[in-house]
C-alpha cells in the first residue's frame, strides 16, 4: 500500500487473503465467518488503520468522502461559530462539506466524535483539542494521508499543523495598555482549568507586562472561572479584596460578560476592563469595550487552506501558524484610576 494513501477494504481484504466482500461481511456482521476469520479481519484492520465507511456498507471501495470533520469545544460560543462559517466558506468551492460537532472540552467525547468522522472517511480532520486529550491516535491516519489540523490550540501525541492566535502578545498588549494608562492592581478573570492552552499562553503574557513595567505578580489577583456566572462572581471576589483592583483583563468573550454584567450590577463605573476577544455590541456598552480581538475569520480560512494544501499532495514539514491580534481601543481600558496605588 502507498504510504500516503489511506487504507481501504481491499486493502485488508488482501492482507487477510480473502474477498472484499468477507470482509465486509465481518465489519458489518451481516453474515456468516468463521471466528478464525473474524480475527484475521479485525488484525488487519487495527495493523493498517483502517476505519470502515459508514455511507457505503457494502462491498464498493472508493475514496474519501466529500465531508470536512469539526470538533470544536462549544458550539454557543460566537468565537467558534465565526470560525466554523469561514472553514466551511473556504471549502465550499472545492465541493466539500463541513460536519461539525461539540466536545464540550471533555477529552473522552472528543475521541468519540472523531472516531464517527473517521469512520466516515472525512477528506479532512480539523479538531479544537480538548485539555487532557491524547491524539496519537491518529498518527496512523495522518501517516495514510488524512489531513490532520489542530486548531486554536495545539494537539498533544501528534506532529501535525497548529494555526493558534498570538495568545501571549495580545494579552501582554492588552495589559500593558492598562498600565500605560497608569493602573498597577490589574485582575485577571481566566477561564478553567489551568492547563488550557489559550488561558496559560494569555496569562503568560499578563505577568510578562506586569515584569517588563515592574509590577509586581499579586496572586489574589488572579481568578479562574467556568462561564459567564462564574465570572461574574470572580469579578464580585476581586471587587471585595482589601486592595482592590483598578483594572481587570477578561481572558475571553464569556469572560467579558460576566465581567460587564458585575460591573453594571454594583453600578461600578470606576474599573478600566480590556477583554481578550471581541463581544457583540461591544461598542454600545458604556464605556464601550476595549478588546484584544482575535481573527477568528483568518483562523477559520488558515486551518482550511492548510488542509486543502496538504489533500492537494503538500508534504512538507508540519508547522504552526500564529495569527496576530490587535487591540482596539473603545473606551473602557482607558478609564484612569481614581483611587490611591501603593508604589
Amino acid at each position: 500500500m502507498a504510504a500516503n494513501r489511506r487504507p481501504t477494504l481491499a486493502d485488508v481484504a488482501r492482507e487477510v487473503g480473502v474477498s472484499a466482500k468477507t470482509v465486509s461481511r465481518v465489519l458489518n456482521e451481516d453474515g456468516p465467518a468463521s471466528a478464525q476469520t473474524r480475527e484475521q479481519v479485525l488484525a488487519a484492520v487495527a495493523k493498517l488503520g483502517f476505519q470502515p465507511n459508514l455511507m457505503a456498507r457494502n462491498i464498493r471501495v472508493g475514496g474519501p468522502d466529500t465531508t470536512i470533520g469539526l470538533v470544536i469545544p462549544d458550539l454557543a460560543n460566537p468565537f467558534f461559530g465565526a470560525v466554523a462559517r469561514s472553514i466551511e466558506d473556504t471549502v465550499r468551492d472545492r465541493g466539500l462539506t463541513l460536519l461539525m460537532g461539540s466536545s464540550a472540552d471533555e477529552p473522552d467525547r472528543e475521541r468519540a466524535l472523531t472516531d464517527k468522522f473517521l469512520a466516515r472517511r472525512v477528506s479532512i480532520l480539523i479538531v479544537v483539542p480538548s485539555v487532557g486529550a491524547d491524539h496519537a491516535h491518529l498518527k496512523s491516519h495522518r501517516t495514510a494521508g488524512l489531513p490532520v489540523v489542530f486548531l486554536d490550540r495545539p494537539g498533544v501525541g501528534l506532529v501535525t499543523d497548529n494555526i493558534v492566535s498570538s495568545n501571549r502578545a495580545g494579552a501582554h498588549d492588552g495589559i500593558a495598555h492598562l498600565v500605560a494608562h497608569g493602573h498597577r492592581r490589574i485582575g485577571f478573570v481566566g477561564d478553567l482549568p489551568p492547563k488550557l492552552y489559550t488561558r496559560r499562553e494569555r496569562l503568560a503574557g499578563y505577568r510578562s507586562a506586569l515584569q517588563e513595567a515592574d509590577i509586581p505578580h499579586d496572586r489574589a489577583l488572579v481568578t479562574n472561572a467556568h462561564d459567564q456566572r462564574g465570572a461574574e462572581a470572580a469579578t464580585a471576589r476581586l471587587l471585595a479584596l482589601p486592595d482592590p483592583p483598578t483594572a481587570l483583563f477578561a481572558g475571553n468573550n464569556i469572560m467579558a460578560l460576566g465581567i460587564v454584567a458585575e460591573l453594571a450590577r454594583s453600578a461600578r463605573k470606576d474599573v478600566a476592563v480590556v477583554a481578550f476577544d471581541d463581544i457583540a455590541l461591544a461598542e454600545a456598552l458604556e464605556p464601550a469595550l476595549s478588546v484584544v480581538a482575535q481573527d477568528p475569520e483568518e483562523l477559520g480560512r488558515t486551518a482550511a487552506t492548510t488542509a486543502l494544501a496538504r489533500l492537494d499532495g503538500d508534504r512538507s514539514r508540519a508547522r504552526t501558524i500564529t495569527v496576530p491580534t490587535r487591540l482596539i481601543v473603545r473606551g473602557s481600558g482607558e478609564l484612569p484610576v481614581t483611587a490611591p496605588q501603593e508604589a
